[in-house]
């Protein structure tokens, strides 16, 4: 696969195949490319028509033309153009507007002949065009094939015999499907034989060599009426799917001094100022300066309600301000923004494939030349062997078997059901890297969590103020807090925040921070110490140990003890609803592993009702701790690992789906896992799985029903009860049918 061997510094390079319209096609496109010197890691992803690969960074002009110049040999009806962020620019002029192409996922760019409905959904900035031109040619297909019509019709009512009426048929039918033949002829010359052109040519060819003229202009129609019907279906479920992420900011109001200009997002630098206005999105990620505003986050996170943001609050590319005017100082470039990372993992996930997906590949691959030699077999055999048998008849049957082999509605439906099972999670807030993670999701049986910043908001609160005879909560809260005044310790901050009052500094006297301690300050003339049992024991001051989960602040005035403050991580508000869903969708074990105290460990494991935990580990031993499940569970079954933190990542990259939380999660888990949850709400895995157990359903729906249908058709075909046109309902229904059932896909409930 190219200079594998070689560490050579590479770069990654996108071409935008518009026109690519089947899964065969990208399969071939792909490993061509693979093949050429100082190319890696190449994938082709049929949904949104992309050519990935890694090139070496000396040669990337060379290897990029040397990949155009193999997919025009490939498919000369495919335009090559260059996929920047920007946009598309054009590598190379379209070759002709003769190309039809059907086979595999015939959606609005694939006909590109005399009128199929060709470009009907645009793409980088060539919409516009490709929706006129879409229109002009399904306008003049459709006057093709009622021209066609009149004609078949004037030879079938009218009582012609001999070569007048095989003229009139021969008229009706290259009007009809001669863009068909042609295709046909192309693909045979470039040695490439068994596609859906040779299989319809065959087949209708082969009626009017047995004198079935009507027949097989008739067959020809029906199916390029279901062709124009299918691109409808497939173009409408990429929209569907592409509209799910029609996230991308397409300008930013950069503030230079009173004036604002209207700027790429890619222009815009770290530390720039920038306007947003009501109905604009937000392009950048960044902190708000001046207003304030209720923003739409749903593209983002899935969340219904809208987020108010103030001076200071973080807001992300991507939300859409509902109200007010924000002045917004960027944080991150656009290349690194929410709104870009989240575009990049969806547009890249159908490159890692399902099993399932990897399946059907190779059965189309192998299937089409079996079916052809088994009809091979079945024109020629059986008038040899069976006695008054005759050739037309068994021709023809043959021919039937042609046209039903087709294994289009599987080759097209389940890459679409695939990625829209992922279109709908990113729906819901969940970003999976891959259908290979959307599909391992459905053997999932045992879950480990982090504790802090996943199952917790890795926020310190005060969870309980305990004074001693003599003292008040409130008194005690007051002194503790005007203790910790001057402490930046998160534990001390809990404490100011809990007290919520302005402490008046002149009433301090003598701090001192005793390292490793705690503290000694004199407030109103009274000593008072606060801090941790050290502290306690140092200055000789008895107490009964609290056992309580969470970090305990002794407090002591006057060498007499006050009493405690229990200060712990808040468990975020859906953990509970999180462990009771996995359960319910037949989780076996749930796990948390945390780098805490064991009483701390325990309390949460037990008030969330987590099967098992371990405390006090480091980073090395929570991937010891996933590696020991590893060793005892089945070959099948799989673990899921639930983390945020940066590190989390080696067990991110361990566990078979590793599951990142986005929305504080640190860049470094968020790179290593395979899903990303950017609600921060753990019960968002339980969605994921659900999800990914609907997209499995709905695409063995297709599979069973494709397979039946076919299998149902080719032995009514093999022995004489089906005719062509039932023979191209089974190829084209069957397709329609499928893809359609792929979109229900994308309706999931948000739960």
């Amino acid at each position: 696969m190219g200079q594998l061997g070689q560490a050579k510094e590479t770069v990654k390079r996108e071409l935008l195949l518009e026109g690519l319209d089947c899964a065969n096609c990208a399969l071939k496109i792909e490993n061509g490319v693979k093949k050429i010197q100082g190319v890696s890691d190449c994938s082709v992803n049929f949904v949104n028509k992309t050519l990935s690969f890694e090139a070496n960074k000396d040669k990337d002009e060379e290897i990029v033309t040397a990949a155009t110049k193999l997919v025009n040999k490939l498919e000369p009806h495919i335009e090559v153009s260059i996929k920047s962020k920007g946009g598309a620019s054009r590598v190379r002029a379209k070759e002709g507007n003769n190309h039809n192409h059907s086979h595999g996922g015939h959606e609005g760019h694939s006909h590109a002949s005399d009128g199929h409905a060709g470009h009907s959904h645009g793409e980088d900035g060539h919409e516009g065009h490709s929706h006129d031109v879409g229109k002009n040619k399904i306008r003049i297909m459709l006057i093709r094939l009622a021209l066609g019509a009149v004609i078949g019709a004037v030879g079938l009512l009218g009582s012609f015999t001999g070569w007048v009426e095989f003229t009139i048929f021969l008229a009706a039918y290259l009007l009809i499907g001669g863009d068909i033949v042609l295709q046909a002829l192309k693909n045979i010359l470039r040695g490439q034989v068994f596609d859906e052109y040779f299989l319809m040519s065959v087949a209708t060819i082969g009626a009017f060599a047995i004198q079935e003229y009507p027949e097989g202009v008739a067959v020809m129609l029906f199916y390029q009426v279901g062709e124009l019907f299918q691109s409808i279906a497939i173009n409408r479920s990429r929209k569907s799917i592409s509209a799910l992420l029609d996230i991308r900011p397409d300008y930013a109001n950069l503030k230079t001094g009173n004036d604002t200009k209207r700027v790429s997002p890619e222009e815009v630098n770290i530390g720039d100022h920038i306007v947003v206005k009501p109905g604009e999105k937000v392009p950048l990620d960044g902190i708000v300066l001046e207003g304030s505003s209720a923003v739409d986050t749903s593209a983002l996170t899935g969340e219904s309600m809208p987020r108010e943001v103030e001076v200071r609050s973080e807001v992300l590319g991507g939300f859409i301000n509902k109200n007010g005017v924000l002045t917004i100082e960027v944080t991150k470039p656009f290349g690194e923004s929410t709104v870009s990372k989240i575009l990049e993992l969806v547009e890249n996930a159908s490159s890692k494939k399902a099993p399932t997906e990897k399946f059907i590949s190779k059965f189309a691959r192998y299937y089409t030349p079996v079916v052809v030699i088994v009809a091979l077999l079945l024109a020629v055999v059986p008038p040899l062997i069976l006695s008054g048998a005759t050739f037309s008849d068994w021709i023809y049957r043959a021919l039937v078997f042609l046209v039903i082999s087709c294994p289009c509605a599987l080759v097209v439906s389940i890459p679409l059901g695939f990625f829209g099972g992922i279109g709908a999670a990113s729906k819901t807030g969940i970003l999976v890297k891959g259908s290979n993670y959307l599909e391992a999701l459905n053997d999932v049986k045992y879950v480990v969590f982090d504790k802090t910043g996943t199952l917790t908001k890795g926020a310190f609160k005060v969870t309980s103020i305990k004074p001693v005879a003599g003292y008040t909560k409130d008194e005690l809260l007051e002194y503790a807090a005007a203790a910790e005044l001057h402490s930046t310790h998160p534990i001390a901050e809990s404490i100011r925040v809990a007290y919520g009052k302005e402490i008046n500094e002149d009433r301090l006297d003598g701090y001192n921070e005793i390292s490793g301690h705690g503290i000694q300050v004199a407030v109103q003339g009274n000593e008072v110490l606060a801090g941790n049992i050290k502290l306690m024991n140092k200055f000789g001051i008895t107490f009964d140990t609290p056992n309580e989960a969470g970090t305990v602040i002794h407090v002591a005035i006057e060498k007499k003890y006050a009493g405690y403050i229990v200060i712990a991580d808040e468990i975020k508000d859906d953990s509970a609803k999180a462990i009771q869903s996995l359960k319910e969708l037949g989780i076996k074990k749930t796990v948390m592993l945390t780098g805490d105290s064991k009483v701390v460990g325990d309390s949460v494991g037990k008030q969330l009702g987590i099967d098992e935990v371990h405390a006090e580990l480091l980073p090395q031993h929570k991937v010891d701790e996933i590696e020991k499940i590893m060793q005892s569970k089945p070959a099948k079954e799989k673990i899921i690992f639930v983390g945020d933190g940066i590190n989390d990542t080696p067990v991110l990259a361990r566990a078979d789906v590793g599951i990142a939380m986005g929305g504080l999660g640190s860049d470094a888990a968020i790179e290593a896992a395979d899903i990303v949850i950017m609600t921060d709400e753990p019960s968002k895995i339980s969605s994921a799985i659900r999800i990914a157990k609907r997209t499995r359903r709905i695409v063995w729906q297709n599979i069973i029903f494709a397979l039946g249908v076919k299998a149902a058709f080719l032995i009514l075909g093999a022995f004489g009860f089906a005719t062509m046109w039932e023979a191209v309902f089974s190829d084209v229904g069957v397709t329609v049918i499928a893809v359609l059932n792929a979109m229900r896909v994308l309706k999931v409930n948000q739960s």
